[in-house]
């Protein structure tokens, strides 16, 4: 059983950063790719980014590339997502997942988190 437990949403101004968070137990990740979602309010749950821990491969949503870098670290088992030049429009609970599957989709992530806010103010 894979555990997955999000921090650092907040409330941040249109232009700022956040970085969350993602602290992974119950297996050895090795062989996982693990993504960050985002929901926002009555929309569905789209892909941001991953990233694999064997060969830390990242790939990114292309609203999101430029701005956001995902980043692990295995010793901690913590994976990272650093989001700069935040919109308004990304106000959501962002998700984090893991898989042992290779996609982008929500049904190729076996493992969520609870998720953290994240609330952009304009």
């Amino acid at each position: 059983q894979v555990q997955l437990v999000e921090s650092g949403g907040g409330l941040v101004q249109a232009g700022g950063s956040l970085r969350l968070s993602c602290a992974a137990s119950g297996r050895t990740f090795s062989s996982y790719v693990m993504g960050w979602f985002r929901q926002a309010p009555v929309m569905e749950r789209d892909f941001v980014a991953s990233i694999s821990w064997s060969g830390g491969r990242a790939y990114y949503a292309d609203s999101v590339k430029g701005r956001v870098t995902i980043s692990g670290d295995n010793a901690k088992n913590t994976v990272y997502m650093q989001m700069n030049s935040l919109k308004p429009g990304e106000t959501a609970v962002d998700y984090c997942a893991a898989t042992k599957r290779v996609g982008v989709r929500v049904p190729d992530f076996a493992s969520w988190g609870q998720g953290t806010q994240v609330t952009v103010s304009s």
